[in-house]
């Protein structure tokens, strides 16, 4: 594939060492000093985006490259309340997208074994839910994407539960506390915890690099390029 990279900071960079070790070519690098590198004729020569800009410039680059017709992969976290203009924009163009607030495959797998846990904590009234992550202090947004999917996760398959909390705001009954941690140059750590006056029930992962994240991007640029609508990680992964 001939892939353009939009967010050249420190996931695009492994992106790239993933992807030309795995013989793809990046055709495009932009950044905030070279947006305008990707346009309708650089486009035309791609055949998917990989969009790693961060929340502020997420969902306009998202647009952008759907209007120009290439497939995306987004994996910019903080931006959501877009999501729903995205998706529709996509669909209307006939073109093809993928966010993901995580792309590993090991957190993958957490996502599925916390909406699991949570339905089954649905029937023990004795325990109560609680999210921390850490992240690097350079990361945008708090709590983390990913630590927003597992609280949503819970939400929707335990009764207790409608949303969510953060660091700075009231903890209420009805709402999964999210507790995030800026500290040093952490990949990132999540931690869900289903506590009780008896025990901690917890499932845990720590990513030790950013090579399973681009890993994962890439699996689902793959699976995208050559694919018309609007997909998650459970498509990419078959994970029922």
């Amino acid at each position: 594939m001939k892939i353009a990279v939009l967010g050249y900071g420190r996931m695009g960079r492994e992106i790239e060492k993933l992807a030309v070790a795995g013989g793809h070519e990046i055709f495009v690098r932009t950044d905030i000093n070279n947006p305008d590198g990707f346009n309708a004729e650089t486009a035309a020569q791609c055949d998917v985006a990989m969009e790693f800009t961060g929340p502020a410039a997420a969902a306009d680059t998202i647009l952008r490259a759907l209007s120009f017709g290439v497939p995306v992969v987004s994996g910019s976290t903080g931006w959501l309340t877009r999501y729903d203009e995205v998706r529709q924009y996509c669909i209307d163009k006939g073109g093809s997208f993928i966010h993901s607030s995580n792309y590993s495959i090991g957190v993958n797998i957490l996502f599925r074994l916390n909406a699991e846990l949570a339905r089954i904590m649905q029937r023990m009234p004795g325990y109560r839910a609680e999210i921390e992550e850490v992240h690097h202090t350079a990361k945008l947004d708090a709590p983390s994407g990913t630590a927003i999917s597992l609280a949503g996760q819970i939400s929707d398959n335990h009764t207790r539960y409608t949303g969510w909390t953060g660091n700075e705001q009231a903890r209420e009954e009805d709402r999964v506390p999210v507790v995030s941690v800026r500290e040093g140059s952490v990949p990132g750590i999540h931690e869900v915890r289903w506590i009780s006056d008896a025990d901690i029930i917890s499932l845990r992962h720590e990513a030790l690099n950013r090579s399973g994240l681009a890993a994962g991007a890439l699996l689902a640029a793959e699976f995208i390029a050559s694919r018309h609508g609007v997909f998650t990680m459970k498509d990419v992964l078959n994970i029922l």
